[in-house]
């Protein structure tokens, strides 16, 4: 009988861990992630069902931070590349992209610390365009890895840039601070929708991640908390 017990409590528990990593997808509309200190461990890991390789993307997020040191905003790594997908924050104003390994920094864009700011990053491989766009100002487009794409399952992590796949983060690149409204398309999403997203009003949502229907894992000191950023405090 105590056997049995015991078989069923580890049965829970397993279904619990499985439940826990990929559960039903969550609407955190209203809602932060919260990273108040600097670790090598502490990320969310975003789960995707991702079916073909990405030749196309458009990734968008909000993020506060009173850091002026490099930190990482999104990292999408597979087995066979650490960095395929990295948005990386080197300084204020300055971002750095890689695609594949390859990089490349856009510099004096609008940046302040303790307040918001919408960042959106677009790719397309057919051309190797790729662009950023910050509190409604849009970059110059530069050319990165064109003719290319990203296949294999991808570990999606944000907070932590992966320098290897699924771990190897190093803590003097870690994000402080808070994340939001995290959407990824894997197309170029026009520069109205763009605006939309900016601008708080009603755009059409990620179709590989949705921040109102969200999967995904927490590690370490990583919080979920009401958002005080603006457009939560108006109807739209």
């Amino acid at each position: 009988m105590e056997s049995s017990l015991n078989l069923m409590a580890k049965l829970v528990f397993l279904l619990a861990l499985i439940y826990g990593c990929y559960g039903e997808p969550q609407d955190l509309s209203g809602k932060v992630f919260v990273i108040p200190m600097a670790t090598s461990t502490s990320h969310v890991k975003l789960h995707a069902n991702v079916s073909k390789p990405i030749s196309a993307m458009t990734m968008c997020q909000r993020f506060n931070s009173e850091l002026e040191r490099g930190q990482s905003l999104f990292s999408l790594a597979t087995q066979s590349h650490n960095n395929d997908l990295l948005l990386y924050k080197r300084s204020m104003g300055v971002y750095r992209v890689h695609i594949k390994g390859d990089q490349l920094d856009f510099i004096s864009l609008p940046d302040s610390k303790n307040e918001w700011i919408s960042i959106c990053w677009t790719w397309d491989s057919k051309t190797g365009l790729t662009q950023l766009w910050v509190n409604g100002k849009r970059s110059a487009r530069r050319i990165l890895k064109p003719d290319t794409s990203v296949t294999g399952k991808p570990s999606i992590m944000l907070v932590q840039e992966q320098d290897s796949y699924g771990g190897g983060f190093d803590i003097s690149q870690s994000f402080v601070g808070d994340v939001t409204d995290v959407h990824f398309w894997d197309n170029v999403i026009s520069s109205c929708e763009i605006q939309l997203y900016m601008e708080f009003n009603r755009f059409t949502p990620g179709n590989i991640l949705n921040w109102k229907a969200l999967q995904f894992t927490i590690e370490g000191k990583v919080f979920i908390e009401n958002s005080d950023f603006k457009s939560e405090c108006y109807n739209y």
